[in-house]
Formats: structure tokens, C-alpha cells, sequence
């Protein structure tokens, strides 16, 4: 965000159309009269983006008297009590906006922290909020906040907010977040009705209906049901920030928030839809645009389209229009694609203090169709029990036409299957499209700050595997390595090394990556190439576990057969013990370490076991994790804790949100200009067990 002085930032938000509160006035006690009805505003509070003078405030109090408005007071004071009022605002709010309510408050000291709350017209009061404005950009003291992804509460509970609370509240004021980056996912909008959930269970977890979708949709062989309109994704927002754990965190501490794919669509891309099952590419260009009208209401954000109101959302009229031409860099030409995708735009830079340049960008709005998901790779795994992609074939369908300089290969190969390259005439996969990538890109190279932080929802580390090391009973898969996943940063190879040789040619350092996504927990170093190719960090990697999602592990515990020769690759019982995830020794050491552990139960022969050159670039991989990670940093160096908890299927009773699987540290030194990172690892508490 511009750093901007009091002049410009009254210009700055009277064009955004924003309710403005000033806090360059005398403080003084409140007298608003109010008292506090939570029931009304039964959303909570929140606050997000902050900079060194400004932070965005908000609320919800519905009406349902027939109304078409109602006005709001607002006010941000210095100490919980009020007693120190320092800025106030009356703020409209409209049923056509779903009686949510923006507020810019502008004008307060940075590195300040401040207690707001909202009071309507009869003196009823929401929930009071903390919140925190960013040190100035030239503030050389330590900063530190939290990185999070993946919440639901139809099969999870948010144990994680309430230990970050806890763990907050007693923590020495110079040691507490300034503010928790969400990387998305912060609902799931493929939900589940009563007579689709077999036993009432998946996994080990108890499905719960919190959320009724009045247009909703049946979807993938009526699996799951999906919002079919504006009201269906707000009555997911209703519904998640009834959670009181993610409601008191949201009050707690400053968002900055960005959408992954299921604030839109599970499968989504650009204001396309795909589901298992059904015929697709689906146009979906109504749903983009609602999707993106809820995600604004209900996230203080500032996010908007130049020259619109930061204050309400503009909905382009827009129509359910099949997508047929794409240009090069795969985004869909047809006009109400364009205006969905345009209606919210979420790509943005935060500065805090001197250490912290973050940029966040948007993996969704503007990708090309992922060419892994494409129906045309089906001939080549048809009936293959292993899930895997071979590394050579992941990177030709990745690269199109520009793979080997041009020269792709006219089909494409899986042990004896063959079939036409349907992507020799295609161009290279994207993630961030080209006008999102060019920002970034420009951004990067101008941040000064000490660490240039990427906030973006998809993990970057390779998901490489070598089953090419494979004993002879299970098969003969490949001569080479693979991958056991894709759809993200791990296999869009082309894009990826891009970004990297940005990072390497322009002598950037300190430069990492916050992901999410993944439901797991990921510690690495940033590359573009694994060995035998030239293995040359350029910075370092985090994926940080779900908050409440289930992962792999636990999918692995109960979809892999007891009878599947394969399983050891993945879950283990060793000794009659009860299961082990093997599938983060696989990803981190190789099939003979995961194959060791399955045998013997011995770690230390299972990391004897291992393959260096297969996955250099990793130093933590925990498949089955959740919680949240946090972030230090200083003028020397970085560090970064995962928290990770008991798989989260209950609400913990006690305030510190429950007991604490581990906590583990990995220390970063500021590098300089041509030297390689390094990471450094920690178990500060608990057992991290076959994640390191």
C-alpha cells in the first residue's frame, strides 16, 4: 500500500468512495451510549489491511423490519474502555449490501493499537475489536504475524484461532502478531446435505449442516452441493462467522486476506467452473461476479477495481456466456469473462516497518486451465492404482509449445501408453496471467525492504517422488522421477523458474514464499530445478497445514486398503501401532526411506534409507498437519514456527484451545546477493515424528 501523508490520504479516500474516520482529533470518553447486543450483530467484528496510518474496519447489523437502511456510528479509541476516543465515523448500511459495513479510519500514529466498535441508532453495540496500524516504513524494530489457510465447519473445528489467542494474550507486547495473512479457503463451498453423506461421517470426522443454500446446486454425481446465487455464498459467510473461534480471531487481530478456489469454485478458474463427473469447461460468469460481491462485503480489504468505491461493490451485469478463444497467455477473451474477473481485483502489496515488503497475489482469477485436469490425459491413467505423474511428462504438458525450445514432442507417454500431445499447439501454462505477473514482477524488483515476502495461496515446492527405486514386486512405474500431485506452483514449471531467475538476476535476498493450500506443512528452499538439473536456491518456501481442513494423511488412513501392496508408501502401521503417515518420508527422503520406516519402524534407519538427490530443497514435510504458523523477522534474520495441533474434529473446551502436537522453528539468515539461503530446524516442542 502507498505510503501517503494526511493530505493525500483524505484525497485518496474520498475516490475510493470510502466512509472516512479521522483520528487527528483530541481523544476524549465516549459518549455513544453504547451497550452491547451481540445478537445483533451476529457476524462480529473485523479489520484488515492496516498501514502505518490507516485500517479498515467492519461489522454486519441486519435488519429485517422491511428496511432498506440504516446508519452506524463507529468508534476507535485508545484503550479498551473508551475512555480515550480518538476518531469517529457514521457509516451507511443497506440490505442491497447485506447490512455489512466498511470503514476507513485514517490519521492514527503507526505501530499504534486501538479498540473499535460499532453503535446503531437505538444505542445497541457490537462486540468491541483490537486492531493494530503497521510501523512506519522506515521502523527498524522486529515485526511478526501469522500466516493461516483452509477452514471448515461442516467437518472441522477452529482449535487453531483460539491457541493463537491464547498464545497471543500472554505473550510480551513486542512478541505479539501484527497481523494473520489468510491465504484462502476461507470457506468451502462445496458442502454436503443430509442424504449425501454416507453414515454421517468422512474419515474421522462427524459432517455437520450448518450452511442451507436456497439455489444450491448438485454437483459431481450429487457428491456434494454447491451456492447457485449471491444470497447462497453470503450464507456461507453467515454461517462461518457464527464460529466463535474465527469470529474472536477476527476481532482480535487485522486480516489481510486473499481468496483461494473455493470462495469461488472448487475447480474454478478465471469465472469457469469443472466438477468431477460432469461435462465441462462450465460458464459461470453470474457466479464469478457474486462470488467475488460476497467475498468484498465480508472481508475488510482493499481490494477494488481502479476508479471504484472502496465503500460498495459495483456488480458488472454480466452473462452466463460460453468461453472459447483464449489468448497467449490462456485468458478467456469473451467479454463477460473479462468483466467477472475485473469486478474484484485482490492483487496488493503491504508494507510493515523497515523488514517487510509482502505481496499477494491472486492464483485463481487469471490461470490458464490447469493441463493436468484436462479429460485428454484420462487414456494414460486409466486404471493405474498409483497416483502419479511422471516428472518429464508433468513439465511437457506444462510447457506446451515452448517445451525443448519449441520443439514438444508429438505425443505424450506413460509406460506403454501413448497418446497425441494435445498441447504441442498450446501455449505455457500461467498461473498469474500477464498483466498480474508484470505487477509482481515490478514489485519485486523495487521492494526494499529487507525480506520481500510472496503471499500467494499455492504452494511452490516440487512434489517429486522417485518410484524408479521401486522394489520389483510393486511394479515398474518409470525410469525417472514423479510427481505425486499437481494443480499448483509444484508443477508449473515454466512460470515458476521465471519468477526465480527474476529473483536471481536482479540480486534480490531475502526473498520467501507463504503458502497455504495444501493442508500439510511444508519447509524448503525456493528452486526452479531439482538434480540431476542445476539445484540453485533463490530463497525460501512455506506451506502452512490447514486450520481445520482434512489432508492427505488422514484421506490416506482411510481410503488406502489394508490389502494394497502400495499402502506402506503412504500409511503405515508398524508394529501394530496405530497409523503413520510414510507418505512425508516418501516426499522428503524417497520410497526406500518410506518403505524402511513400514518395515522396521526405525526412523533412523528409514533416514539412512533415504535419496539425497531427490528432494534437496525440503527440510520439513507433515501431511497430516493443522494449526498455523507465525513469522519473525529482523535485520538479520527470518524465523518461522509451525503450530501444529491434534487433528482438529471437536471444539477444544478450554481456552487455550488444546494440547499442541508440536512446535517447530527454522531459522533463516539474511543471505547476501549471490550466496545460496540456508535453513536451519528446531523442535522447539512436542515430536514433529516423520516430518523432518
Amino acid at each position: 500500500m502507498p505510503t501517503l501523508d494526511r493530505r493525500q490520504f483524505l484525497k485518496l479516500a474520498a475516490a475510493m468512495g470510502a466512509t472516512l474516520a479521522s483520528g487527528c482529533v483530541p481523544s476524549r470518553p465516549s459518549a455513544s451510549g453504547w451497550h452491547e447486543r451481540r445478537d445483533l450483530f451476529p457476524q462480529g467484528v473485523a479489520s484488515g489491511d492496516p498501514d502505518h496510518h490507516s485500517v479498515l474496519l467492519w461489522t454486519r447489523r441486519p435488519y429485517s423490519d422491511g428496511r432498506e437502511g440504516a446508519t452506524l456510528r463507529a468508534e476507535i479509541a485508545e484503550d479498551p474502555a473508551f475512555t480515550r476516543v480518538i476518531a469517529t465515523a457514521t457509516a451507511p448500511i443497506l440490505a442491497k449490501a447485506d447490512w455489512t459495513c466498511r470503514v476507513l479510519v485514517g490519521d492514527l500514529p503507526p505501530a499504534g493499537e486501538y479498540w473499535y466498535r460499532f453503535v446503531d441508532n437505538e444505542g445497541h453495540g457490537s462486540r468491541i475489536g483490537r486492531t493494530l496500524t503497521a510501523p512506519a516504513p522506515d521502523d527498524p524494530r522486529p515485526a511478526r504475524f501469522a500466516f493461516v489457510s483452509c477452514q471448515t465447519i461442516c467437518e472441522g473445528a477452529q482449535n487453531a484461532y483460539r491457541k493463537m489467542i491464547f498464545e497471543d494474550e500472554r505473550a510480551a507486547p513486542d512478541e505479539r502478531l501484527g497481523f494473520v495473512l489468510h491465504l484462502g479457503d476461507f470457506f468451502y463451498e462445496v458442502v454436503q446435505t443430509p442424504d449425501q453423506v454416507r453414515n454421517g461421517h468422512r474419515y474421522d470426522r462427524i459432517i455437520k449442516f450448518p450452511v442451507a443454500f436456497t439455489h444450491g446446486r448438485k454437483v459431481a454425481n450429487n457428491r456434494f452441493t454447491v451456492p447457485g446465487s449471491l444470497d447462497d455464498y453470503r450464507a456461507l459467510y453467515h454461517a462461518y462467522l457464527l464460529d466463535p473461534d474465527i469470529q474472536d480471531a477476527r476481532a482480535r487481530f487485522p486480516f489481510v486476506a486473499m481468496w483461494d478456489n473455493h470462495e469461488f469454485s472448487w475447480q474454478g478458474w478465471q469465472s469457469i467452473q469443472e466438477f468431477p463427473g460432469e461435462a465441462g469447461p462450465i460458464p459461470a460468469q453470474t457466479l464469478k461476479v457474486a462470488a467475488n460481491q460476497a467475498w468484498f462485503e465480508y472481508q475488510p480489504a482493499r481490494v477494488t477495481p481502479p476508479e471504484r468505491s472502496l465503500a460498495s461493490f459495483d456488480a458488472p451485469h454480466v452473462v452466463d456466456t460460453p468461453i472459447t478463444e483464449f489468448d497467449d497467455h490462456g485468458l478467456g477473451r469473451e467479454a463477460n469473462n473479462l468483466a467477472a474477473i475485473d469486478s474484484l481485483i485482490g492483487y496488493r502489496a503491504l508494507r510493515w516497518g523497515r523488514h517487510i515488503d509482502l505481496m499477494i497475489t491472486d492464483q485463481r482469477s487469471f490461470r490458464s486451465h490447469d493441463p493436468a485436469n484436462r479429460n485428454e490425459l484420462g487414456p494414460l491413467f486409466a486404471g493405474v492404482p498409483f497416483s502419479f505423474y511422471p516428472e518429464t511428462l508433468a513439465m511437457e504438458i506444462d510447457a506446451g509449445r515452448a517445451f525443448a525450445d519449441g520443439h514438444p514432442p508429438a505425443t505424450l507417454s506413460f509406460g506403454d501408453r501413448t497418446i497425441a500431445n494435445f498441447r504441442a499447439d498450446e501455449p505455457a501454462q500461467t498461473i498469474l496471467g500477464a498483466t498480474q505477473k508484470a505487477w509482481f514482477l515490478q514489485r519485486l524488483r523495487t521492494a526494499n525492504a529487507t525480506w520481500k515476502i510472496w503471499g500467494n495461496s499455492l504452494g511452490t515446492p516440487d512434489w517429486r517422488i522417485d518410484p524408479q527405486h521401486l522394489p520389483p514386486e510393486l511394479g515398474k512405474w518409470t525410469d525417472g522421477y514423479g510427481v505425486l500431485a499437481s494443480g499448483d506452483w509444484g508443477t508449473t514449471y515454466r512460470e515458476r523458474a521465471e519468477i526465480f531467475d527474476t529473483v536471481r538476476d536482479a540480486g534480490i535476498t531475502g526473498f520467501a514464499i507463504l503458502s497455504g493450500d495444501r493442508h500439510s506443512f511444508w519447509a524448503g528452499l525456493a528452486t526452479k530445478a531439482l538434480p540431476p538439473a542445476a539445484f540453485e536456491p533463490v530463497g525460501v518456501t512455506f506451506v502452512v497445514g490447514s486450520i481445520s481442513a482434512p489432508g492427505m494423511a488422514e484421506a490416506n488412513e482411510h481410503n488406502l486398503k489394508e490389502t494394497d501392496p502400495l499402502r506402506p508408501l503412504f500409511v503405515a502401521n508398524p508394529g501394530g501401532g496405530p497409523p503413520q503417515p510414510t507418505v512425508n518420508l516418501l516426499l522428503h527422503h524417497g520410497v526406500r526411506s518410506a518403505l524402511e520406516y513400514a518395515r522396521s519402524g526405525d526412523l533412523a534407519k528409514a533416514h539412512a534409507a533415504r535419496n539425497p538427490e531427490m528432494a534437496p530443497h525440503l527440510n520439513f514435510v507433515d501431511m497430516g498437519g493443522h494449526g498455523y504458523a507465525t513469522v519473525r523477522v529482523d535485520g538479520t534474520s527470518m524465523t518461522t514456527d509451525f503450530v501444529c495441533i491434534p487433528r482438529p474434529i471437536e471444539r477444544s473446551p478450554g481456552v487455550d484451545g488444546g494440547p499442541l502436537r508440536y512446535r517447530v522453528r527454522h531459522t533463516i539468515p539474511l543471505w547476501r546477493a549471490g550466496e545460496r539461503p540456508t535453513m536451519h530446524q528446531s523442535v522447539l516442542e512436542g515430536d514433529a515424528g516423520l516430518a523432518v
